[in-house]
Parts: structure tokens; C-alpha cells; sequence
């Protein structure tokens, strides 16, 4: 069962634990649904990591992961396979972003451990990252916030991808459980504290 915090609390408590953990390279999961301030969380986490520790964390977004709007469970596998299994191996990953422009795979990256590994994006979290990840902290917002900042977000730019995304969304849950595998939860609704995530 999920731990419920507030905004802040929860950045603090990952923050706090992740430093504690002592470890050369620590996984953190980011997940909600789209637009639940996921990319917020994860700046905000790598910037408070940034003034407790040593090193900048790399943040990992699964956006760069997805092979386009018909791909969100590919996104876990890809991460998983190329990123993750080698990290956790051999100490090091390399791997190519979608390029969502070119509709394929480009630009190559790498990551050799080192400093905390913040995951964020839909599918971010599911039963192999929670076996490997440390911590974890699932985002839940409203839907009708959620269109809001889309909307605000991309205008009607994306509007056709919108019902797709969150059908494949529903589905990887389900599958998943995504929700139940987080260790921490934040609910915007409780409104625990002030601060809301944009």
C-alpha cells in the first residue's frame, strides 16, 4: 500500500531517502497519467538532489522512450531492455531517443551510473522497474485538470491523439498496477498542501 503525502512532503522524503540509500546508483519512478506533472516532479527532485548531494541526477524521460503515439508499452520494454538490464549489469547503458519529428529512433545516449536515475513518463513504473527501482511515487490528478493543461499545454496541436493515449494508458495500468507497485502517492484532490505540481 502507497504512502500518501502531500507535494512537498513527498519531494523531501524521496529526496531525504534517496540520499540515505548511500547507493552509486539510485532509481527513482516517476508515473501518472499524461499531464499529471510528472516532467515537474522529476526537475524538481533532480534540482533538490542537486542541493543535498554531490551530483546532478540524470533524469530519464519516457517520452524519449515511446516509438510514437501507438507505442506506450514499448516504452517499458525499450527501457527495460537497453537501459535498466545493462545499467544493472555491466554498470553502463546506451540507447537511442525517438525522434518524434523523424518518426524513428536518432540521437544516441548513454549513462554510466554514478548519480541518482530519475525515471518519469507513463509506464515508468510496472512489475520489473519496482523490482529494481528504489523508490517510487505515483502522481494522481483529475481528468479534467489534466485535459486542462493539455489543452493549455498543445492547444488542439495533439487533440486527435488525446482518447488513444489515454486508452493505452487505462490498459497498461491494468496490466500493471502501477499504482499499487508505488511507494509513495500523491493525490491532488486531498490537497494536502498548497503547492500543486503544473
Amino acid at each position: 500500500m502507497a504512502i500518501q503525502l502531500g507535494y512537498d512532503d513527498s519531494l523531501e522524503q524521496l529526496a531525504k531517502q534517496c540520499i540515505e540509500l548511500e547507493l552509486n546508483t539510485s532509481i527513482i519512478l516517476i508515473d501518472g497519467r499524461a499531464c499529471s506533472g510528472k516532467s515537474t516532479y522529476a526537475k524538481q527532485l533532480q534540482n533538490l538532489l542537486f542541493q543535498l548531494g554531490e551530483s546532478s541526477p540524470r533524469v530519464l524521460h519516457m517520452d524519449d522512450l515511446y516509438p510514437g503515439w501507438d507505442g506506450l508499452a514499448q516504452g517499458p520494454d525499450y527501457l527495460e531492455r537497453y537501459i535498466l538490464t545493462p545499467l544493472l549489469n555491466t554498470g553502463k547503458a546506451s540507447w537511442q531517443e525517438y525522434d518524434w519529428n523523424l518518426g524513428k529512433r536518432n540521437t544516441w545516449r548513454e549513462f554510466s551510473g554514478g548519480t541518482p536515475l530519475i525515471i518519469e513518463g507513463c509506464g515508468a513504473i510496472n512489475q520489473y522497474t519496482s523490482s529494481v527501482a528504489q523508490l517510487s511515487i505515483w502522481l494522481e490528478v483529475p481528468e479534467q485538470i489534466r485535459r486542462e493543461r493539455w489543452l493549455q499545454r498543445d492547444g488542439s496541436k495533439f487533440d486527435e491523439f488525446y482518447q488513444k493515449w489515454a486508452s493505452q494508458e487505462l490498459d497498461f495500468i491494468a496490466t500493471h498496477h502501477s499504482k499499487d507497485l508505488a511507494k509513495y502517492f500523491y493525490d491532488y484532490e486531498a490537497k494536502l498542501e498548497d503547492q500543486q505540481p503544473s
